[in-house]
């Protein structure tokens, strides 16, 4: 009897756009899988496209993992193993399974026209299946524009989905697939299957847009001699509008809501919501205890929608069981700096005192620097400068109400500080006084 393989799965992005959400998420289920099986996390950074990855986005990728708190096992980068492609592109290209093709754009183009205007499915003819290997080597020599293409071969294709249960494919629709621009330019799917072989990745946790690429992947593998993993795919995450969230947006970005004031942990647990319900139903469930709860089998099916308020109550949860200390500390560091750069004068006497004000009426940090700059938290700054006129009211008259002052006074004065910051404490002592001489005069 074999031993059960260790669980080994993998966040493969690419740098090119700063990590979104649905990134986010797709880490978040693999991690939480990973940890729930006592398996490694590996994050691999796909950056084989020269153009569009950028070092910046690499690193903004690491950022907002370290943010979440989702912290990798191993950490590889593609663009640091094209040594390792190379050999295997090498290795097929000798036993057969590729071939180089020079057909141009324009030939494609013109074959896929022909194809659909007959009312087929577009797919490569396979015309350079049939260059023979001097033809290919003399084309080569004189410098044509070749790729490489994997030859397809037409069969029905089927792979359990540990979601969506079989899933088939008829492979003579797919043609034969392109594998590289040359030997040291790996494509996508080829880079991927040596990858996940090479790294003993057992399960591929990922968005049901990667559905397309598995039997080609499963094709590569076959040829190659490798195991195949298990797959497992997820719904899309929607936007406001149904539509699919694009990380071109900018508001799906990360590190958007790291800058607007979003707790981690929060936004952590909203993402993994998205497409789960854990099997005690709860909501607000901290890292530690989703890890216990965690089951693949219980993704969803159907489309998530990413639903910034329902963001914001996680968030304001979160920071209305934040401890007290911890919540004085942050919010008063924010509210001195966005006072003082207002041009006021902060009253570190009046900040903290005040604080018990403030947080029923905020869902996220940012909410904070909204409140201070459209002025209506000056009276953490200055003494307040309202009309006496006014102070009456329509029940009173300037005898009462400085009777009533004086007694609040008293009052408010006669509450110990351990006990000021709490409202309900507040509340109590001075309604039991507006009871007893009237809400509407007080």
């Amino acid at each position: 009897m074999t031993d059960k393989p260790k669980v080994r799965v993998r966040f493969a992005p690419s740098p090119t756009g700063w990590l979104h959400v649905g990134g986010a998420r797709t880490a978040l289920f693999n991690w939480l899988f990973a940890r729930a099986e006592k398996g490694d996390f590996i994050l691999r950074i796909e950056d084989t496209d020269k153009e569009r990855s950028k070092h910046e986005f690499e690193e903004d990728i690491k950022t907002g993992l370290e943010w979440l708190g989702l912290n990798w096992d191993e950490f590889y980068r593609q663009s640091e193993r094209i040594g390792e492609y190379r050999r295997y592109l090498e290795d097929l290209l000798r036993q057969g399974w590729l071939y180089y093709c020079f057909c141009t754009k324009e030939e494609l183009e013109a074959e896929r026209q022909a194809m659909m205007a007959e009312g087929l499915a577009p797919k490569y003819s396979g015309r350079c299946r049939a260059l023979s290997k001097e033809e290919t080597e003399k084309r080569l020599a004189q410098g044509e524009v070749s790729v490489l293409r994997f030859k397809v071969a037409e069969t029905r294709l089927t792979f359990k989905d540990l979601i969506r249960g079989n899933i088939s494919f008829d492979t003579s629709l797919i043609g034969d697939i392109i594998v590289a621009r040359s030997l040291d330019e790996p494509l996508y799917n080829f880079a991927v299957t040596v990858d996940d072989a090479l790294m003993r990745i057992t399960h591929v946790i990922r968005g049901e847009e990667h559905i397309s690429n598995t039997p080609r992947q499963i094709l590569i593998q076959e040829a190659l001699g490798y195991e195949r993993p298990k797959y497992a795919h997820y719904p899309l995450l929607l936007g406001a509008d149904k539509s699919k969230l694009s990380k071109r947006t900018g508001d799906t970005a990360v590190k958007s809501y790291r800058e607007e004031g979003y707790l981690p942990e929060a936004f952590l647990n909203y993402i993994a919501m998205l497409g789960w319900t854990p099997k005690s139903q709860r909501e607000l469930m901290p890292l530690t205890e989703m890890i216990s709860e965690f089951d693949i089998r219980d993704l969803h099916k159907s489309a998530a929608m990413f639903d910034i308020e329902k963001l914001r109550w996680f968030n304001r949860n979160y920071l209305l069981k934040m401890p007290a200390d911890e919540f004085a500390k942050s919010a008063l560091n924010i509210m001195e700096d966005t006072i003082i750069q207002r041009g006021l004068k902060w009253n570190s006497k009046l900040g903290a005192p005040l604080l018990g004000t403030v947080r029923e009426k905020i869902s996220v940090w940012e909410d904070l620097r909204v409140l201070i700059n459209d002025g209506e938290l000056d009276y953490f700054c200055r003494e307040p400068n309202y009309d006496p006129a006014l102070i009456p009211g329509r029940q009173g008259n300037a005898e009462s109400a400085k009777k009533h002052l004086a007694a609040l006074q008293e009052i408010l004065t006669s509450i110990s500080k351990g006990q000021f910051s709490d409202p309900e404490k507040i509340k109590t002592s001075v309604w039991d006084y507006a009871t007893k001489e009237g809400t509407g005069a007080v």
